[in-house]
Order: C-alpha cells, then sequence, then structure tokens
C-alpha cells in the first residue's frame, strides 16, 4: 500500500473534502474556528500538503455536522473502479 498525498485515492479524499466543506457554506476561516486550527491547516489539507489521519477525518466531518460514514461512503464510491479498468484487471491472468 502506497502510502503518498500523490495516489488518486488521496486526490478523490481531498477533493470531497473541499465539496463537502462548500456544499456546507462553511468558509475555510469558519471551519478551522470549528477545529480550532488555523485557516492554513485547513488549506493545506485540502491540497493535500498536510496528510490527515481518520481522527482528524472524523473532526472535520463532526465540525461539518456530516457523519463519518456517509463521507466514508461517498468516498468509497467515487474510488470505485470504472468499469473499463474492471474489464482490463479481469482479463489479466
Amino acid at each position: 500500500m502506497e502510502k503518498s498525498v500523490f495516489t488518486r485515492e488521496y486526490d478523490v479524499l481531498r477533493s470531497l473534502l473541499r465539496e463537502v466543506r462548500r456544499r456546507c457554506s462553511v468558509t475555510q476561516v469558519e471551519l478551522a474556528a470549528r477545529l480550532n486550527e488555523t485557516q492554513s491547516f485547513v488549506s493545506k489539507c485540502e491540497r493535500g500538503e498536510r496528510r490527515l489521519d481518520l481522527v482528524q477525518l472524523a473532526a472535520f466531518c463532526q465540525a461539518l455536522h456530516l457523519p463519518l460514514v456517509d463521507f466514508v461512503q461517498e468516498y468509497q464510491q467515487r474510488c470505485r473502479p470504472r468499469p473499463s479498468s474492471a474489464k482490463r484487471a479481469s482479463g489479466r491472468k
């Protein structure tokens, strides 16, 4: 397992984090205040300059009044292999 902020999966996570925040009509400054962090921290997390762990992700979700399980379900849906790549993978031995 690759531990990097440069994987497709981590890109999905970062994009979803930003999208959820915007969907909730919350600015980075407002979210930072709810997390007792700086706006720079939130920005770095959304840009991938700072890697999030599960505890931090749960805090982000709680601050946005979004159940963590809902965030994870949406993340999993977005990370599912595309049909064309699934066909290629099944054709390999």
